[in-house]
């Protein structure tokens, strides 16, 4: 009886997961169907998750749009220089909280850990960015959210497991507190440092409220944004882009789907090779509180 509650519960819970994934994917399946679809099937809207009437339109029209290009190049600028700055940060503050013998330690601790629950706002926050003369700059889109309090914590959880018989024959060495983090914190840290890694990176390129906040240059402007725009306006640019097809409904669905595609590929392409380190940094940093 044991082993046959043990199998109902395994056939249920494959498919609970298979329906979970079943609606994560469909929606991407149905935007590459119709942005790789003929404006004539789009129109008849028989499209599910197969392309019909194959043509690749309007990714040529998308690609061949000189705003996507500075989007994308905006928005990989600020992804590697925000995730560069918030590891360096972050890091170096959880590894300080994680030190027993700094001053103050818990007092830092909480004091942190209240901003999870109680923050500036929006205002106070976009008055201070004005006051340091960042709007409308790069720093105005790295510098404001360099650190995340639950990454944090996290990787202070993960740094208070790292056994101290090695800082100790790090000192006995003549290494310093630095000299220790970097020679060997850092690198047995390698699994924690991707997992925040990838928190940072992708809340950095799908970040859309510091671009409407702190920027006014269109040439500053990333791929979330122009998203918007074009959601708003239905097309990625200033250009006459609903002459293909002669539709602009038609023309305006796909190219939408095509630039969320071509927006969204990338990071879903870089996950698979960091999923390793994203499961084992996540695991390790909850067994020790």
């Amino acid at each position: 009886m044991k082993s046959l509650r043990f199998s109902w519960f395994n056939v249920v819970a494959s498919l609970i997961l298979l329906f979970v994934v079943v609606v994560t994917l469909y929606p991407f399946l149905h935007m590459l169907a119709v942005s790789l679809s003929s404006n004539v099937n789009v129109i008849q809207n028989n499209i599910s998750f197969w392309p019909k009437g194959f043509n690749l339109s309007m990714y040529k029209l998308v690609l061949g749009d000189p705003q996507i290009w500075t989007a994308y190049r905006n928005t990989i600028i600020y992804t590697v220089l925000g995730t560069l700055i918030s590891l360096v940060v972050t890091s170096t503050g959880a590894y300080a909280l994680s030190r027993k013998d700094m001053a103050l330690r818990n007092s830092f601790t909480v004091l942190i850990v209240i901003t999870m629950f109680f923050s500036g706002g929006m205002i106070p926050t976009f008055l201070v960015v004005r006051s340091l003369n960042l709007v409308d700059t790069v720093w105005g889109m790295v510098l404001p959210g360099a650190v995340s309090t639950w990454n944090l914590i996290l990787m202070r959880t993960f740094f208070s497991g790292i056994p101290k018989e090695l800082e100790e024959s790090g000192r006995m060495d003549g290494l310093n507190d630095i000299g220790i983090f970097i020679r060997i914190i850092v690198p047995l840290s390698k699994a924690s440092f991707a997992t925040i890694a990838l928190f940072y990176a992708v809340g950095m390129w799908n970040n859309f409220i510091f671009p409407l906040l702190y920027l006014r240059s269109p040439d500053l402007f990333p791929l979330q944004v122009l998203l918007r725009n074009l959601v708003l306006a239905g097309s990625a640019s200033s250009g006459d882009v609903t002459s293909i097809g002669g539709d602009n409904l038609v023309v305006e669905e796909s190219l939408k789907y095509a630039t969320i595609m071509v927006s969204t590929l990338p990071i879903l392409v870089i996950y698979p090779f960091v999923q390793k380190y994203f499961v084992k940094g996540a695991m390790v940093g909850a067994v020790k509180g």
